[in-house]
């Protein structure tokens, strides 16, 4: 996988495109061609191109297919490669991390791969005794569009209004509103109180998880939006997010496969 982020980092158009997708993320063939001076075709093969390397995802949003640009492929070789380089292919390779995860709509997407299939992996994202191993907490609803949702983090609760099931697709797309910053979180994660005033009175965002069969894996896209532009919360998911997704994927590759389930 290496080699092919190399090679599509290689081609100056190809970089524009990222440049282009890193200005306003989730853009459809017809919008990335708009003001470039290549046929459509020739788009579409090097988005082709980026795709194969992981370093653009696409979601289906009715008709329209938009393309997201994805950070993770430089994650993953600047932490197996990095410390290998001189300090000016560091600076190079930081510089560049920085360009992908420096997104101007302010989304956080992040495509990865996981051995498994769709059922087991949405049993991973859904049902609480799974959830609580590898991410601390569990959500309590009944995973019906519309039903509130309260998330259960050891002694804390997180509920309130507008806190609610956005999407539920079995084995393909799952969204949610993400939670209130209520003062026995923010107690909890020790937030100063300047920090959580500031957080709970931002507008709830929301989370999707799209999940697509790739032969004996499962192409994972998480995409968190909906943050304002001077958003407190955004930087704070970050990392948190990287994290998180490691952890369920290295905890779903680890389970037996997954019995039938009935949603």
């Amino acid at each position: 996988m290496d080699d092919e982020v190399f090679r599509a980092l290689a081609d100056p158009s190809r970089r524009r495109l990222l440049d282009n997708l890193n200005q306003r993320n989730g853009q459809t063939l017809r919008d990335l061609c708009a003001g470039l001076e290549m046929a459509r075709q020739s788009v579409s093969k090097h988005l082709a191109v980026l795709e194969a390397a992981n370093l653009v995802t696409t979601v289906r949003r009715g008709r329209e297919k938009l393309h997201f640009l994805n950070a993770e492929p430089i994650n993953a070789i600047a932490d197996r490669w990095i410390t290998q380089y001189d300090r000016r292919r560091v600076q190079l390779f930081a510089n560049l991390k920085m360009t992908l995860e420096k997104e101007t709509m302010n989304d956080f997407v992040y495509t990865t791969y996981i051995k498994t299939t769709p059922e087991r992996l949405w049993q991973a994202l859904t049902d609480p005794e799974f959830t609580k191993q590898y991410w601390g907490l569990y959500h309590d609803t009944d995973w019906q569009v519309g039903s509130p949702m309260e998330w259960k983090m050891g002694n804390v609760t997180m509920a309130g209004e507008g806190q609610v099931v956005l999407e539920h697709d079995p084995y393909r797309r799952l969204a949610f509103t993400w939670h209130r910053i209520t003062p026995e979180f923010a107690e909890a994660v020790e937030m100063d109180d300047e920090l959580r005033a500031k957080t709970a009175a931002e507008p709830l965002s929301r989370v999707s998880f799209d999940l697509e069969p790739d032969g004996d894996q499962v192409k994972l896209t998480v995409i968190h939006s909906g943050f304002e532009p001077d958003s407190a919360i955004r930087p704070m998911i970050e990392d948190g997010w990287t994290r998180l997704i490691s952890d369920l994927k290295s905890f779903t590759e680890s389970l037996t496969p997954a019995p039938a389930v009935e949603v």
